[in-house]
C-alpha cells in the first residue's frame, strides 16, 4: 500500500501487554495522540477503558503505567491494537488509512487466549478484515470506551463489557 502523501505514516510503538496466564485479549484500533504521548494504552484521561475494567473487577482504577500493567496481568487480560502502522489524523479512527496490521502470532503462541474482544467498531472491522483469517478466532465487538461514544454511560459499559468478558 502506498501511504497518503499529505499525512506521515505513524508506527505503533507501544508493546503489547500479556503473559502466559493471559486468557482475554482486548484489541483497540491504534493508539490515540494522548496514548502515543504517554507511551501506554488508553492514555486520554477521558477514555473510560481503565474505569470500565476496574468497575468489572471491583477494584481501584490503576493510575500509573506500572499499575495498569500489573492490573491487566493479574486479571489475565492482554491488551494490544490491531494496527502496526497507518496514516491517521490526530486520534480519529475514521481517518485511518494505509493499514498494516499487527501480527498476533507471538501472543497467541505464549498465552492461552480464550477470547478476543475489540474496543469499538473500527477495531472490530479492521480485525475482521486483516487478522481474523490468520487467527481463525472470531472477535467479540465491545462498545468503545472512547469519550466520543457518549451514547454509552460508564455504568452501561461496565455492565456490557462485564458480561462479554466472562470466560
Amino acid at each position: 500500500m502506498i501511504p497518503s502523501r499529505d499525512k506521515p505514516r505513524k508506527r505503533h510503538e507501544i508493546d503489547p501487554v500479556y503473559d502466559e496466564d493471559s486468557r482475554i485479549l482486548i484489541l483497540g484500533s491504534f493508539p490515540s495522540v494522548k496514548s502515543r504521548e504517554s507511551g501506554f494504552f488508553y492514555g486520554h484521561p477521558q477514555n473510560r477503558f481503565w474505569k470500565v475494567l476496574a468497575g468489572i473487577c471491583q477494584c481501584e482504577t490503576p493510575g500509573t503505567v506500572k499499575e495498569k500493567k500489573t492490573f491487566l496481568l493479574s486479571h489475565q487480560i492482554a491488551v494490544w491494537d490491531v494496527i502496526a502502522s497507518c496514516t491517521v489524523e490526530g486520534s480519529s479512527d475514521s481517518s485511518i488509512r494505509d493499514v498494516v496490521p499487527n501480527d498476533l502470532t507471538e501472543i497467541l503462541k505464549i498465552a492461552d487466549i480464550k477470547k478476543i474482544c475489540t474496543n469499538g467498531g473500527t477495531a472490530f472491522r479492521l480485525y475482521h478484515k486483516y487478522i481474523e483469517n490468520n487467527t481463525k478466532v472470531k472477535a467479540v465487538k465491545l462498545p468503545s470506551t472512547s469519550p466520543a461514544n457518549a451514547s454509552w454511560s460508564l455504568e452501561s459499559l461496565i455492565s456490557y463489557w462485564g458480561e462479554c468478558l466472562i470466560l
